[in-house]
């Protein structure tokens, strides 16, 4: 019968070892960390305006490798009231998880934690310092 019998070996690409190994330029908890960013950002704009919560912006988010937990790092207009602000978002954080399983189409939507990002806060404090010194 022709065509069967033995298979022709294909041969596979071996790479240089002289180049550099090929890195891939976004993995999924990236890509992942960025459309949560976009979407928690308008998400959580719309829950602060509804519960009278301080303005705040979502400055990043970093997703665990299972994605069942997600950091929400969240930066408050008035500093001093950041701790208030936080707790209330984590207060409210399964109903801006229900919220974001309708906006985004994943299988798993994360847990969501809040917390501060004094990142700006401090920046202002070191430029204030080089100013001033």
């Amino acid at each position: 019968m022709p065509g069967v019998g033995i298979a022709k070996a294909i041969p596979l690409p071996v790479s240089d070892p002289r180049s550099p190994p090929m890195a891939k330029s976004f993995n999924r908890t990236d890509r992942v960390s960025a459309l949560l960013r976009r979407e928690l950002g308008a998400l959580v704009h719309e829950v602060v305006r509804e519960h009278g919560l301080d303005s705040s912006s979502v400055s990043d988010v970093e997703v665990t490798r299972d994605m069942a937990h997600a950091k929400v790092f969240v930066t408050v207009l008035m500093p001093e009231r950041a701790t208030e602000t936080v707790k209330a978002l984590n207060a409210l954080a399964p109903e801006i998880r229900h919220q974001l399983a309708r906006a985004v189409r994943m299988r798993h939507v994360p847990e969501l934690r809040f917390h501060y990002d004094s990142s700006v806060e401090r920046g202002e404090r070191i430029d204030r310092l080089l100013r001033d010194g």
